[in-house]
């Protein structure tokens, strides 16, 4: 008995001894939009996509979608090839928020997206802003994407 209440209390103390750095956590997240923002200019799906979780959720236009990592890379692979990036830029400053244990963090995200897509004929230029909501779960050290709601004007 002595062994497992040992093992119990040198648990607990490395567990909740480490009070979690919201500033590090919250720079993380930054390089994690930062990073979405980089892929899109490269049309980097593996990239973009190296934030997701394994069961990334996705609601958008009144649908919820939990796709299979292939069938997301290559909607996104067709997604990247059909336009170029003019803009993908912040509005405002992303709002971030952490759960009390910083395990789980939110980021709203206001962007204004310009891109150039490409028909056989032509190239036409739309201008769209985005809103969304992504919730991310630190899992071991990394954030990993979990949940993005989505919508546009």
């Amino acid at each position: 008995m002595k062994p497992l209440m040992a093992y119990l209390f040198i648990l607990s103390s490395v567990c909740c001894s480490k009070e979690p750095d919201l500033e590090k956590e919250r720079a993380s997240i930054i390089a994690l939009l930062d990073m979405e923002r980089k892929a899109h200019f490269e049309k980097n799906v593996s990239l973009f996509m190296s934030e997701f979780s394994d069961s990334m959720v996705s609601v958008n236009k009144g649908a919820v979608v939990l796709m299979e990592k292939e069938k997301m890379r290559k909607r996104i692979q067709e997604y990247f090839d059909g336009v170029e990036f003019l803009k993908w830029d912040d509005m405002v400053a992303p709002k971030i928020s952490f759960s009390e244990d910083a395990r789980l963090a939110y980021a709203v995200v206001e962007k204004q997206v310009i891109l150039s897509i490409r028909d056989r004929s032509s190239a036409l230029q739309d201008t769209t802003d985005f809103a969304w909501v992504a919730i991310y779960r630190k899992i071991g050290c990394e954030w990993k994407l979990e949940c993005n709601v989505s919508t546009n004007k």
